[in-house]
């Protein structure tokens, strides 16, 4: 079995599928307004193609799951759960040089919003398990497919839901992969680096409230709900925070140094990053909670003196850092401005040293040989967190080969999302050895 390798028509159905699921506009502007029902059908539709049972399961009308098992071969042994998101950030038309939502192919690249965040694994996921069908092949292990809703808001309609109305889906899975990891990273000297996901910063997004003395814009007011917010704000972000590495950070940095030749000196990180270059933008962000003010609203009339201001800071923290990060939120904020979490999620930690780790970084080596693996932690959230709740190990692993004039990262919500075909061939392949293997 592991001599099989994905075939021609899973190389044609991933781009087709990726294609065919941007064309489906699933745009999640948070507060519920979303609709992912029928990208779900979708892939019910070609998941029972290859033999599987898929279940649609809904919290909130059109907000649309999908799940199906893959029997194993060793019913003893631990299952594992792949999984991704149907739901897109918006995007504005205007701005783009192809219709966000149009799924076109051009010149060997599939344009749209999805096209890597993350309709393309999704489209990997199908193509791979399709291709089993038509080959036989059975993995040892059982694999969960899962296909969530609203990851790119609150998650209480995706996997939020399906942790806590429908764990017995996931009964046995130990482990689970999805987005954010396995990609080409161009460090701009020549090097193609594949960082691996093991982690993830934990959410905190805030709201905050700033209460004072409504009156008249002309008079002198000591007790101004603006100032006293906007000085809480300005706080906030110019607030430095103290460096903390996790195990998954310092393993990253460990082997980077290794990668440059450098001697990892952990007593003073930021050289360490400088040295580092380019590269330094994997770990960079992972280093430190951090707070970013990006909401602000108050006021009426330009005359009037509101009695009360809010802002909304999006908060991330590290494995452990949240006692931290909530007592310095007390302390920048001061006496007249309340925070509360409008938002929490935990923060995630895998092994780097595990069998599956071990195994992520083989496949990749496979069909990028002249590449460099590292673990990393990721600045932002995914569906593992929710899936965490079943005491499921989070990995970030949607591998894609990409040239080195295209940034990857900077196509997350950004302008002109789009993905090389080839890139989604590669994933293909990756995908589907690690399937066989892990």
């Amino acid at each position: 079995m592991a001599e099989q390798q994905a075939d021609d028509l899973a190389l044609a159905e991933v781009v087709e599928f990726t294609s065919g699921l941007i064309r489906i506009d699933t745009t999640n502007r948070g507060g519920g307004d979303c609709r992912e029902r029928p990208a779900a059908e979708y892939a019910a539709e070609r998941l029972a193609g290859a033999g599987l049972e898929p279940l649609l399961l809904e919290r909130t009308p059109g907000r649309t799951n999908v799940v199906a098992r893959i029997e194993g071969t060793d019913p003893s042994a631990d299952a594992l759960l792949v999984h991704g998101h149907l739901d897109v950030v918006p995007a504005e038309a205007a701005d783009w040089s192809v219709h966000p939502f149009s799924g076109e192919v051009r010149d060997g690249v599939v344009w749209g919003r999805g096209a890597v965040d993350m309709k393309n694994m999704d489209a990997m996921i199908l193509a791979v398990v399709r291709g089993w069908a038509r080959q036989g092949v059975r993995p040892r292990r059982d694999i969960v497919i899962a296909f969530t809703a609203d990851e790119e808001a609150s998650a209480e309609d995706g996997s939020g839901f399906l942790a806590d109305r429908h764990p017995e889906l996931f009964e046995g899975c130990t482990e689970g992969i999805s987005e954010s990891g396995a990609f080409t990273f161009h460090d701009g000297a020549g090097r193609g680096i594949y960082p691996i996901g093991a982690g993830e910063r934990g959410t905190a997004w805030l709201k905050l409230t700033a209460r004072g003395r409504a009156g008249h814009g002309s008079k002198v007011n000591d007790e101004n709900a603006v100032t006293r917010l906007a000085a809480a704000v300005t706080r906030i972000g110019e607030h430095t925070w103290p460096l903390r590495l996790t195990p998954t950070v310092r393993a990253a940095l460990t082997e980077l140094a290794a990668l440059y030749g450098i001697e990892p000196d952990f007593r003073d990180v930021d050289m360490l990053l400088d040295k580092l270059g380019p590269a330094a933008k994997l770990v960079e962000a992972t280093v430190r909670n951090s707070a970013n003010p990006t909401m602000l609203n108050a006021g009426y009339k330009v005359n009037v003196i509101p009695g009360e201001a809010v802002a909304h800071v999006d908060g991330r923290y590290l494995p452990g850092g949240e006692e931290e990060f909530a007592a310095t939120l007390d302390e920048l904020t001061g006496p007249d401005v309340s925070w509360e979490f409008a938002h929490r999620e935990v923060a995630l930690q895998a092994p780097v040293d595990s069998l599956t780790f071990a195994r992520m970084r083989a496949a990749v080596e496979e069909f990028a040989p002249e590449g460099h693996v590292v673990p990393y932690c990721m600045s932002g959230g995914t569906d593992a967190k929710q899936f965490s709740r079943l005491g499921i190990t989070g990995y970030g692993f949607t591998p894609l080969k990409l040239p080195e004039d295209l940034d990857y990262q900077a196509l997350f919500h950004g302008v002109d999302e789009r993905v090389p075909v080839q890139a989604l061939h590669f994933g293909v392949r990756v995908l589907d050895r690690l399937l066989r293997t892990v």
